[in-house]
């Protein structure tokens, strides 16, 4: 017989970091103290409780009032699956619009879904103009159309309102990611008439990864008591899910505890602050970042109107090495940042400012460091000129709030 030696491990020891990377962001402590705290089962009725008051939360941060909102068990990817697999049969058509990575993630997902797919694409950067969208939605007739309101890969931010009217007019669904926008710029889902919604937990939430909130409105719950077929997943089947979150309480699975303990204490934080006054913080902090690479002479991957503030994709000049200067910051600084992905993969860095990490602090911190990084490869700028950049920011905030 094979005798496997006993390992002896010690107590977990993790560096401190500062995450201003394109997720996960910083977790305040009120949302890390809430996963220490004792389970409690998924039927028990304390927790039943709290499942109804993170629906209203939830609600809330989406600015919705739609009855089927709720939180998949599973990371982001969890959601855009949800939402593929419950409005799509197999055969049925879906046109989905691809301007970065995870628009191409989702055209993925709904071929396996079985879903007969058309694509528009942009280059990574830009956004769609909704003449395209237009124009591919009548020549397709598509059942749903996805599209991508904040791509993580590029920090494109992308106008949908426009967008819904196409769909709505076609009879089509619109189904939106915003892993990344939700909680950091406008999320207006029943002003937008958005039919299905997903995002994920680690962004502009600052909970853990683990949880993907998922909305559907009238349109696409009708979609769903309409099908023919079976949900594919039936761990993402919503005709079951829907009941343990709704009165019934059927059990579907076993929910995790303490990441739903998280979700909603890093909500209760959103409503405390108010998504007016995150949603500033977030612009004025991520004005500052863009003004400060800016300053350094730095190019950002998207044109000036359609950038994310919680997520900066800045190009890295000639002659400089992408890891070189982000295990620089991670040693040196423990701020970790992004590598940029698909044809941007090490022609740029991805800088998150999302959630708890969209600090002042935490913008002079990584101006400052990747400053001296570049200068110390022999990149010519002058000491503080991001940094000063960033605090004309800041000045004009506080001459305009005074």
């Amino acid at each position: 017989m094979t005798v496997v030696s006993k390992p002896v491990p010690g107590p977990l020891k993790l560096s401190k970091r500062v995450l201003l990377g394109p997720g996960p962001s910083d977790v305040p402590p009120r949302v890390l103290e809430a996963m220490s705290k004792p389970l409690v089962g998924h039927l028990d009725p304390e927790f039943v409780a709290l499942m109804d008051e993170m629906q209203e939360l939830l609600r809330y941060v989406f600015q919705t009032k739609n009855r089927l909102t709720l939180a998949i068990s599973g990371t982001g990817s969890a959601g855009m699956e949800t939402v593929v697999v419950n409005l799509i049969e197999p055969g049925e058509r879906m046109l989905v619009c691809i301007n970065g990575v995870f628009g191409a993630r989702m055209k993925d997902v709904a071929e396996r879904a079985g879903a007969i797919v058309t694509t528009i694409e942009r280059p990574f950067g830009e956004v769609f103009d909704p003449a395209e969208v237009k124009a591919a939605v009548e020549r397709v007739r598509p059942k749903v159309i996805g599209i991508i309101h904040a791509e993580t890969s590029t920090g494109a931010w992308q106008p949908v309102e426009e967008i819904a009217r196409i769909a709505h007019d076609a009879g089509a669904l619109i189904a939106l990611d915003c892993v990344t926008s939700l909680g950091g710029v406008p999320v207006e889902t029943d002003g937008w008439e958005i039919d299905a919604i997903y995002s994920g937990t680690q962004k502009c939430l600052s909970a853990p990864p683990g949880l993907a909130p998922v909305t559907l409105g009238p349109r696409a719950v009708e979609a769903l008591g309409k099908r023919k077929t079976k949900v594919q997943s039936w761990y993402l089947d919503l005709t079951m899910i829907q009941q343990y979150w709704g009165s019934e309480r059927f059990y579907h699975h076993t929910a995790p505890i303490s990441m739903n303990f998280a979700l909603r204490e890093a909500l209760a934080l959103v409503a405390i602050e108010g998504l007016e006054a995150r949603i500033a913080r977030h612009a004025q902090n991520g004005r500052a970042l863009q003004e400060g690479l800016s300053a350094l002479g730095l190019g950002l991957a998207t044109a000036a109107g359609h950038r994310l503030p919680q997520l900066t994709c800045v190009l890295i000049p000639e002659g400089i090495d992408d890891l070189t200067v982000r295990k620089r910051l991670l040693k040196d600084w423990g701020v970790e940042i992004g590598g940029g992905l698909g044809p941007f993969k090490g022609k740029a860095w991805r800088i998150g400012l999302m959630g708890h990490s969209s600090r002042r602090e935490n913008v002079t911190l990584v101006l400052s460091a990747i400053e001296t990084c570049l200068r110390d490869l022999g990149y010519r700028t002058e000491p503080g000129t991001a940094v000063s950049a960033a605090a004309e920011v800041y000045g004009e905030q506080a001459a305009v709030t005074a």
